[in-house]
C-alpha cells in the first residue's frame, strides 16, 4: 500500500491529490505540464501516493480521462503510487475500467490504485452523454465493485475476462462523502477513503461507521481510512490567506452551478461574491480540514485533525494558480515529515 521512498508525519504517510486545474488563460496541455511538475517535486518530498478526480464538463479540471492521465503521471515518476481519486464507476463499464487499469498495473507493476466513487463527478445532462442509461443507476455500484474484484481475481468466474487484468489484484479503494461507501467499504473490507475536504460534516459519522463494521478481507486486515483535506500554506499567514483566494473563487462558482477555470489570486475576495458566499467561505475555513495559514498553523491543525479522527493517511489537495506556489505549499507540509 506505500512505496518504499515514502515519508511520514506522526507515523501517518501524506498523498496528494490532483483536479489537474485549468488556469486562466490557459489550456488542458498546460494543466498536464504542470501535473507532471508537481507529480515529480512531491515524489522527491515523499509523498506515498498521487491521485487523479474524475470529472466532466467542467472547464476548470482536465482530468476527465483518468486513466490516460495516470499513465502519464506514472511515465514521468519513479516509485510513488499512483492512481484515481476517483474513477465514477457508474459512468463506466467495469470491464472497461477492468482493462485499463489492468493496463497500467501492468505497464507500471506495484504502483497503481483504483479509487472509485458513486457519483457522476458531473451534471445529469452529461452523466447521459457518457452512456449512462435509465438501468445503471448509482444503486449499482456495489455490484460494479463485484465485477472489479472479480477481473482482476486469479481465477475469475464467468466467460468475460479482462486482458490484462486476471490476476493483478489491482488495490480497489471506495471513495465516499457520505455513510454509503463507509458501509460498503467496512462490509468488503476495503480501504476507504473519505472526502472530508468537501463534506467535513459527515467525516465523523462516516468513520464511526467504517470502524464499527469493518470485516476483515483478503484485501485487508483492519481498516484504513485516508482523508481528504485541504491545506494551502505559504512563507506567512498573508501569503497563504492570497493564494487561497483562487480556491475559494472556484468554490463559489461552483455552488452557483457556473464553474470556471482557476481563477488568479485577488487581494480582497469580498467584492466578488455575496455576504451569503463570505459566511460559506468562513465556516470553510473554521473547519478542521481546511487550513491556510504558515506552517506552524499547518502543524497545529494537523495535529488537532490526526488526534480526532485517528487517519492512517491524508490526501491533501491544494487549488494554487501559480504551480511553483502549488509546489512550494506542498515543500513545506512535507518539512513536516519524520527525518
Amino acid at each position: 500500500m506505500y512505496h518504499k521512498n515514502m515519508k511520514t508525519y506522526r507515523n501517518v504517510p501524506f498523498s496528494v491529490l490532483d483536479l489537474a486545474p485549468v488556469l486562466e488563460g490557459k489550456e488542458p496541455r498546460d494543466s498536464f505540464e504542470n501535473s507532471v511538475k508537481l507529480a515529480q517535486a512531491v515524489e522527491s518530498f515523499g509523498y506515498n501516493r498521487y491521485w487523479l478526480a474524475e470529472h466532466h464538463n467542467m472547464p476548470g479540471i482536465a482530468s476527465s480521462a483518468t486513466s490516460l492521465l495516470i499513465g502519464h503521471i506514472a511515465e514521468h515518476t519513479n516509485s510513488m503510487r499512483v492512481g484515481s481519486g476517483g474513477v465514477m464507476l457508474p459512468n463506466h463499464a467495469s470491464l472497461v475500467v477492468a482493462e485499463q487499469f489492468g493496463t497500467l498495473e501492468s505497464l507500471f507493476p506495484n504502483r497503481i490504485d483504483l479509487g472509485l466513487g458513486r457519483a457522476p463527478g458531473t451534471d445529469q445532462a452529461t452523466a447521459f452523454a457518457l452512456r449512462r442509461t435509465l438501468n445503471q443507476q448509482v444503486d449499482d455500484f456495489p455490484n460494479q465493485v463485484l465485477e472489479l474484484e472479480n477481473y482482476f481475481s486469479d481465477d475469475p468466474k464467468g466467460h468475460v475476462q479482462a486482458v490484462p487484468g486476471r490476476g493483478l489484484h489491482v488495490p480497489i479503494w471506495l471513495l465516499g462523502s457520505s455513510d454509503y461507501s463507509a458501509r460498503l467499504a467496512a462490509e468488503k473490507g476495503l480501504p476507504f477513503s473519505f472526502a472530508s475536504h468537501f463534506a467535513p460534516q459527515f467525516m465523523l459519522e462516516a468513520l464511526k461507521i467504517y470502524h464499527d463494521n469493518f470485516k476483515p478481507s483478503n484485501a485487508l486486515e483492519k481498516p484504513h481510512v485516508m482523508l481528504g483535506i485541504n491545506i494551502i500554506t505559504a512563507d506567512t499567514n498573508e501569503e497563504a490567506e492570497f493564494i487561497a483566494t483562487s480556491q475559494q473563487q472556484q468554490v463559489v462558482h461552483l455552488r452557483r452551478n457556473e464553474p470556471t477555470k482557476l481563477q488568479p489570486p485577488v487581494e480582497d475576495i469580498t467584492p466578488l461574491i455575496t455576504s451569503a458566499e463570505q459566511l460559506m467561505l468562513e465556516k470553510m475555513a473554521q473547519s478542521s480540514t481546511t487550513i491556510i495559514g504558515d506552517k506552524t498553523v499547518v502543524k497545529e491543525k494537523v495535529d488537532a485533525l490526526l488526534e480526532l479522527t485517528k487517519a492512517d493517511e491524508l490526501i491533501i489537495n491544494s487549488q494554487v494558480f501559480d504551480i511553483d506556489s502549488r509546489i512550494h505549499s506542498y515543500k513545506l507540509i512535507a518539512e513536516l515529515f519524520d527525518n
